[in-house]
């Protein structure tokens, strides 16, 4: 499993993603979910995934073998829209290669699902879901963030904190918050952790900071988050439950 946030801000947009593929008794293993395509000051794309691992690698692939043969691909798309149906196009072309290679395991599962984030010249950044279908939805006004993989955990600092006047700092703590919320509570979601800022017409993702577990930052969020939780569970209206149950 893995965990994956992208938010859309007024500022410009903030990702975040675990790295863990595998977390056995005897193995732990990580593989960046997070990958960056584009033109410096002409467009610029940023792939998260989620599910299958063969599935996402060879999406990843395509995409790379696609703007190296100078065709359709990301780098000849009109809109951010026309990139999130190239993708999912991609998605069930690799999808349906693996359902054919391993048609006869019962439990394989090929399906993988990508956050899309990215803007196009003076184009308002954008970001989208694509599901393993291929059909996408898009952040707006009242979502201003979309999730995928392990989302239960670490959503409800999202839902009370992010809204698109949000600055990219607050943003960006929350993700971290949210990600190590995620990973206390599920063990297959693990560091290290990716964290992408990108300014709102910059035209150049350059900002990917990578926090290991043992990392000052993380460790600092981390116990002043429980540190805070502790103290506003302490200050909260008493239930005076003695007095109704003497």
């Amino acid at each position: 499993m893995t965990y994956g946030i992208a938010i859309k801000l007024q500022s410009g947009l903030v990702l975040c993603s675990d790295s863990r593929t595998n977390a056995g008794l005897d193995q732990v293993s990580t593989y960046s979910k997070l990958a960056l395509f584009g033109i410096d000051d002409e467009r610029q794309f940023a792939l998260i995934s989620a599910g299958n691992l063969g599935t996402s690698t060879a999406v990843r692939r395509k995409i790379q073998r696609d703007i190296e043969g100078g065709g359709d691909s990301l780098l000849a798309a009109p809109d951010m829209a026309a990139v999130a149906e190239y993708l999912g196009a991609i998605s069930r072309e690799q999808q349906e290669k693996h359902i054919a290679e391993g048609s006869s395991q019962e439990s394989f599962n090929p399906e993988a699902t990508f956050i899309l984030a990215g803007q196009i010249g003076s184009a308002e950044p954008e970001i989208y879901m694509i599901y393993p279908q291929g059909n996408y939805i898009a952040a707006s006004e009242q979502k201003p963030f979309l999730l995928i993989g392990e989302v239960k955990y670490g959503k409800p600092i999202l839902d009370r904190i992010i809204t698109p006047q949000t600055s990219i700092e607050i943003a960006a703590r929350c993700c971290m918050i949210s990600m190590d919320s995620t990973m206390r509570s599920n063990v297959t979601v693990g560091p290290p952790v990716e964290l992408l800022i990108y300014q709102r017409d910059r035209l150049r993702m350059d900002c990917r900071l990578v926090f290991d577990e043992d990392n000052e930052i993380l460790r600092s969020l981390r116990t002043e988050w429980q540190d805070a939780l502790e103290r506003a569970v302490e200050g909260l209206t008493p239930l005076s439950w003695k007095e109704r149950c003497p």
